[in-house]
């Protein structure tokens, strides 16, 4: 798979996916390149915290302390710090075999799986205690409805070491996809699973538990304009169960089509599922990235991203904190899976 699918130790970076001869997410050709202009997180695994913590601090952790952050998004701490663990060189990627990707229906053709390791110290960026974090990835391709579908799974594996009883942890990958095989996702039609998300404050805060998304009609097909619509919203997968009732760790969950994705210029198709109880959903109206190495430059809405993760800003939530606490003993885990295919 390594000419269709490849990774970097930086950030355990997806680099490349591509679906019929064309790659359909936002990259640089080396990681050096990465290091140096990758400001939207292109591809990146976030940690320890994705997405924002309100006020950049936490309150009543391991006994009643309170830990700060930096603020680097407004007033808030936004996927894990300056020095995410989407910018940490992680170990890896060390082949480990075939492994088959549980959910996903049919035979899977390959399987081959690597791995990613990276410590994250007690006091990372702020965080309290040691982690152990594990990434696979697992690709290979099936056949549904006559078509050739290529397959990618992530799975995240997280342990508390030391230095702490507790701590605090979330994790998504932010590759930013682009089906068109031009400069823009204009004209991508979009279909979410669902219409409940969290309203969100001016800097990315939810203000309130679940309720309609209403600006768009989400659960149906819908395009992608040249500006329009515009999101940057965490969706709820199922408003109606509990959110204390989420584990911390969510693998053995099942899957569910968190978006379908379709071009009908490329006639690309992309699906990706997860275990997960929420995800972030943005259409890329930041991205601002100059032509560099070979690369041309990446402007607003060259990428949409689908983020699975926890409750945004949960650990500062009586009711959702559970999700993102992690405990000596406990394991914290996730998977992801994205589907591609070209007519």
């Amino acid at each position: 798979m390594a000419d269709e699918i490849s990774f970097l130790p930086l950030g355990a970076i997806i680099q490349s996916f591509k679906v019929g001869g064309v790659d359909i997410v936002q990259g640089f050709p080396t990681q050096e390149l990465y290091a140096s202009h990758n400001s939207p997180h292109f591809g990146a695994t976030i940690g320890r915290v994705a997405n924002r913590i309100s006020n950049a601090k936490i309150e009543g952790l391991n006994g009643g302390k309170t830990y700060s952050f930096v603020a680097n998004n407004g007033p808030n701490t936004l996927h894990g710090g300056n020095v995410g663990w989407g910018k940490r060189i992680w170990k890896g990627p060390n082949p480990i075999g075939l492994r088959k990707i549980p959910g996903i229906e049919g035979e899977l053709k390959g399987g081959e799986t690597v791995e990613f390791t990276l410590t994250s110290e007690d006091g990372d960026e702020g965080f309290p205690g040691e982690i152990l974090v594990k990434v696979f990835y697992t690709a290979g391709k099936v056949v549904e409805n006559g078509k050739e579908v290529t397959v990618l799974g992530q799975e995240y594996e997280a342990e508390l070491t030391g230095g702490a009883e507790e701590t605090v942890i979330n994790m998504t990958n932010h590759s930013y996809f682009n089906l068109s095989g031009g400069p823009t996702i204009e004209g991508t039609e979009v279909q979410l699973c669902t219409d409940s998300y969290l309203p969100l404050s001016e800097w990315g805060i939810p203000t309130s538990g679940p309720t309609t998304y209403s600006k768009v009609k989400t659960t149906t097909p819908f395009t992608l304009g040249a500006e329009e619509p515009d999101f940057d919203d965490c969706f709820i997968v199922d408003p109606s169960s509990s959110p204390s009732s989420v584990p911390i760790d969510t693998r053995n969950l099942p899957l569910t089509k968190l978006v379908s994705a379709y071009h009908p210029g490329s006639k690309i198709h992309l699906e990706v599922l997860s275990t997960e109880p929420a995800f972030q959903f943005y259409t890329g109206k930041w991205i601002d990235v100059p032509a560099v190495g070979g690369a041309p430059a990446r402007g607003s809405r060259s990428g949409f991203c689908v983020e699975p993760s926890r409750f945004v800003n949960a650990i500062n939530v009586d009711e959702w904190k559970n999700q993102m606490l992690l405990k000596k003993g406990e394991k914290y885990g996730a998977r992801i899976v994205y589907k591609a295919w070209k007519d």
